[in-house]
């Protein structure tokens, strides 16, 4: 990505047009049915919303959620108006990525960090109807042994990595197959760290993340490609506990975001700047 881009990519997240909306002093339009002290939260009248700790750009700018900014942070807020609650009514509370999804009691009423819907995860959590797709890409830094990769078959004898239980870490195991297997970190920054520090000589990440990543974290960010294939693309879902009284509700306003246009104009503000790369093959 070019410097020019990275500054329009600042200047977008400056400006905000997604903060206008979430954060609006316009009383929130519930979704049908869907009200505050119609349904259960944790806290009575407020919802409680988990992201990761910490939670990046270009979901969440700043690690900070609760200004609405970034692709995530913003479809939470919709997603909040679309119940019925208003901005002040949100409470944000972190936790790692394997936190989130494992069986037992939850410290909120949904969670959202990118969250590949998967039918494995399924067994232990409730997911809402996914608000983003994407794919997995490749990354590398320059000088890295994989920076001259074209091909799925140049990165067979390298050492790639991603954060463990993530879709990422699956499409290196199920589409490159990288001959030392894939390499598990406990995030995605451990993942970033290592590559920089050249333990490994690749990762991969979602789409927009590796655009992110290699332009503003990484010196010498590259991106290498996406991966192609069923396993390779995702569907981004809500996470809420198993049999949550809030899936239907939740769900319904996601439905309703993508109906009206929202989730694509989300996602046009937020997200521009973070698509096309050439596919592997």
């Amino acid at each position: 990505m070019s410097i020019s881009s990275v500054k329009k990519i600042a200047v977008a997240l400056a400006t905000s047009a997604a903060l206008a909306f979430t954060l609006s002093g316009c009383a929130p339009a519930a979704t049908p049915e869907a009200t505050p002290d119609a349904l259960q939260t944790i806290t009575a009248g407020k919802l409680t919303i988990g992201t990761g700790l910490p939670a990046y750009e270009p979901w969440v700018v700043g690690d900070a959620p609760e200004s609405g900014e970034g692709f995530e942070a913003a479809v939470a807020y919709a997603v909040a108006a679309e119940l019925g609650f208003a901005p002040e009514d949100v409470v944000w509370v972190r936790t790692t990525f394997d936190e989130a999804i494992a069986p037992g009691v939850k410290s909120f009423d949904f969670n959202l960090q990118q969250y590949s819907i998967t039918p494995e995860r399924q067994a232990s959590v409730d997911f809402s109807a996914p608000y983003y797709a994407t794919a997995q890409t490749v990354i590398t830094v320059a000088g890295s042994a994989a920076a001259e990769a074209k091909s799925l078959a140049d990165l067979k004898g390298l050492v790639i990595g991603a954060a463990t239980g993530t879709t990422s870490f699956s499409a290196i195991e199920n589409i490159i197959m990288p001959t030392a297997g894939a390499k598990a970190f406990n995030s995605n920054d451990d993942a970033k760290a290592a590559l920089a520090s050249g333990q490994v000589d690749a990762i991969v990440v979602d789409l927009p993340t590796a655009f992110y990543l290699t332009a503003v974290e990484l010196d010498g960010g590259m991106i290498l490609g996406q991966l192609a294939g069923a396993e390779a693309g995702d569907s981004f879902g809500l996470v809420l506990d198993k049999g949550s009284p809030l899936t239907a509700a939740v769900s319904a306003a996601v439905e309703a975001l993508r109906a009206s246009g929202k989730l694509a104009e989300l996602e046009a503000t937020w997200l521009a700047d973070f698509a096309g790369a050439p596919v592997l093959k």
